[in-house]
């Protein structure tokens, strides 16, 4: 492994050759047209709506020479090729996923370590003496055909599975039959956000009608849908279980029991909320039975146990509680508590050997504690250290597969007998990797309105607080979601090189419950602003690092949260890196599943003061002329249909634009990958290529010169 001396020399040496000034570049033109809106009688320009056309021959043309002057940037970079050769090596172990079991057989997904795709195993056993069975990687030349959805049919004789292509959002699913390993006829398409749920010889799935020839990545997705295929009939055979008309926003799933008797189906409204519906599949003129009825909070069915349904709700519980529904009396004021909220938030929760496996957060970092079915708490894992786990069992089989993660410790995978209490590694944390050169801790921030957050920082063994270090600070903000413990291979480079990584619990994610995440949305959403602002000047206040060293990271809602945080505060970031994300946010909603998040965002059309709330953060609209912002790699796909590319084109023109009147202004970048979407199934190389790009990008800004 090379020494931080080798950078030291190699950026003295190069000092001569560029400084990184954006009056060096000549930034590729963009037509401005005279385009405007009248929001409540407010006049919007936007002159690069043009770029919204992805398809179009002027935006190629665009996107060519961006993607050429970015190129020549990182080309320049004195150990780029360093940091590629060292981002391989850490990528390079073998990744395992948490088990499953159906039957006797169990199943999993392994990458050998710089393959692009994991493939899916298969043991007869406890999962050591596994054989491939299905990989992804000879579906493309490229490595861009990923797997999504796997589903194993009950009796264990089929897997029907999704294939996402390049990126996007869109699957076709297949089947195949496991005992022969062939491929069966059956192929479905225009399958979006789908779960595949078994019942007897055909399985349950969800899709959107065909969008328009040639809009397949921009179009709205409306009158989501969810059909029933039987196995060995075309896909226009299948039959229509829900859709409705009346609500085309509204998304639906379906999941079954382990024993195929009962048929969940949630539906939604946003990316919080959903309403929750069973149907009783042993009689056959059932209808379906609604077991909570608006979409203002969140219910999650985990199975069927003793008769009854088992959810973890947030109904009447912002911390989350489990309880048991009586199929007879299922309205929401009849359910049982069996896991009762407590101080902490329920995190996940699943049957297993006929009891119950509950994670909880306790400040972002995972416990899990084992119940009886009527809730009586009988043991829990042991956590090392500040992490996270991953959990997966049956209802009729004792065996419970778990993995644990943290900052610098890759999943290891056990499996634990629920009745003997036997608990046995099934894979280990890579040999390249050592866990104990690194520390973490979990310290606390306050926010502008004397919101206290934690903050995790992760740093090698004998790094001092001294405000010289190159620090990453890493946030989400949103949807919910619970930023947490993980590991990223690509993390480790940027510790080995000096680095301190900090990775922020922000309003708007779920980590304690509703009231954070509501927080966090809306007319609210500056609080997630405020919150990461925060956590910067807190490593600079404690001399984690200072404004010089110090670069910002996120993705998707994460890369708003980089793009506002670097158009409100530019003083406080040398480097920013804003990944594929909502960066105008008066007219995110008009494209694809755009539409579904306007209960965190609101939307500039609802009103005169959501409107002005958007308008004050949005980042494409808050970038002046004359401003010093730091360093910026824009980060996009060409393919994604999640959080569409013309975010990050139109906010790269303008942040241009405004650099080619400003003095002494860092470089504006944008690098946009080819076949590739908003991230999940994301080949390894492809992984690698991006991640250096980036750490060698953020090293060069960051470092000591």
């Amino acid at each position: 492994m090379p020494t931080r001396s080798f950078f030291f020399l190699s950026l003295a040496a190069a000092v001569s050759l560029f400084a990184g000034r954006a009056a060096a570049w000549e930034y590729p033109k963009a037509r401005a047209a005279d385009q405007a809106d009248d929001y409540f009688g407010v006049t919007v320009a936007d002159p690069y709506r043009w770029l919204e056309d992805d398809r179009s021959d002027e935006t190629a043309a665009w996107v060519r020479a961006e993607n050429a002057l970015t190129a020549a940037y990182l080309d320049r970079i004195p150990f780029r090729e360093e940091i590629r050769r060292e981002m391989t090596r850490r990528f390079d172990y073998a990744k395992y996923s948490v088990p499953f079991k159906k039957g006797d057989r169990v199943f999993y997904f392994k990458n050998d370590g710089l393959q692009n795709q994991p493939v899916l195993y298969m043991s007869e056993g406890d999962g050591k003496d596994a054989e491939p069975l299905l990989d992804p990687n000879a579906l493309s030349d490229d490595g861009t055909a990923a797997l999504g959805a796997c589903a194993v049919s009950k009796d264990g004789r089929y897997l029907a599975y999704t294939v996402s292509r390049a990126g996007s959002d869109w699957q076709e699913a297949y089947v195949l039959e496991i005992g022969a390993k062939k491929t069966l006829a059956d192929h479905l398409r225009w399958i979006k956000f789908s779960d595949l749920a078994w019942r007897g010889d055909g399985f349950y799935y969800s899709r959107y009608p065909a969008p328009e020839e040639g809009k397949d990545f921009v179009a709205k997705n409306e009158y989501h849908q969810v059909w029933y295929h039987r196995l060995g009939t075309e896909q226009s055979e299948d039959r229509l279980v829900w859709l409705d008309g009346e609500h085309p926003q509204r998304t639906c799933s379906a999941s079954a029991d382990e024993d195929e008797t009962v048929l969940f189906l949630s539906e939604g409204e946003s990316t919080y909320g959903n309403r929750l519906l069973a149907l009783d599949l042993t009689a056959p003129d059932a209808e379906f039975a609604e077991l909570y009825p608006s979409f203002d909070a969140e219910s999650f069915p985990l199975g069927v146990l003793n008769g009854k349904y088992y959810v973890l709700t947030d109904y009447r519980a912002p911390l989350r509680r489990v309880v048991a529904v009586d199929p007879e009396n299922p309205a929401p004021e009849n359910w049982v508590d069996v896991v009762p909220e407590s101080e902490n938030l329920i995190s996940d929760a699943l049957i297993a050997g006929g009891r119950l496996a509950v994670a909880c957060l306790k400040d972002a970092s995972e416990e899990v504690y084992i119940y009886t079915a009527e809730g009586e708490r009988t043991g829990e894992l042991d956590a090392p250290v500040l992490g996270m786990y991953g959990l997966s069992g049956s209802k009729n089989d004792s065996t419970l597969f778990y993995s644990f993660t943290s900052f610098v410790h890759p999943a290891e995978i056990f499996r634990l007998d629920l009745e003997t209490g036997e608990r046995r590694r099934l894979f280990e944390t890579p040999p390249s990797l050592n866990p104990g050169d690194y520390a973490t801790k979990r310290v606390w921030y306050t926010s502008k309105d004397g919101t206290r957050a934690p903050l995790f920082l992760t740093y090698k063994k004998g790094t001092a607080p001294d405000g010289s270090n190159p620090a990453l600070l890493y946030g989400y903000g949103g949807f919910n979601i619970n930023m947490t413990p993980m590991f990223k291979p690509e993390w480790t480079v940027f510790l080995d090189h000096g680095g301190v990584l900090a990775v922020a619990v922000l309003r708007g994610g779920g980590e304690y419950g509703a009231a954070w995440h509501e927080a966090g949305t809306k007319e609210r959403k500056q609080n997630v602003f405020d919150d990461f602002i925060a956590a910067a000047e807190y490593l600079i206040r404690e001399k984690w690092t200072s404004p010089d060293h110090l670069a910002i990271l996120g993705r998707s809602n994460g890369g708003l949260l980089v793009g506002a945080a670097m158009t409100q505060r530019p003083d406080l970031f040398k480097a920013a890196v804003p990944g594929v994300g909502v960066l105008d946010m008066l007219r995110y909603h008009k494209f694809t599943i755009g539409w579904a998040w306007a209960a965190d965002y609101g939307t500039s059309e609802e009103s005169r003061e959501m409107f002005d709330a958007l308008y004050a953060y949005s980042p494409l609209h808050n970038i002046k002329p004359g401003v010093k912002y730091p360093a910026t790699l824009i980060l996009t796909g060409d393919h994604d249909d999640r959080v569409v590319p013309a975010h990050s084109f139109k906010f790269a023109a303008t942040l241009q634009k405004a650099l080619a009147e400003t003095e002494d202004a860092r470089p504006a970048l944008i690098r946009i990958d080819t076949n590739a979407g908003h991230g999940r199934g994301k080949p390894t190389s492809m992984q690698i290529d991006e991640n250096t790009d980036i750490f060698s990008f953020i090293l060069w800004q960051t470092q000591k010169r």
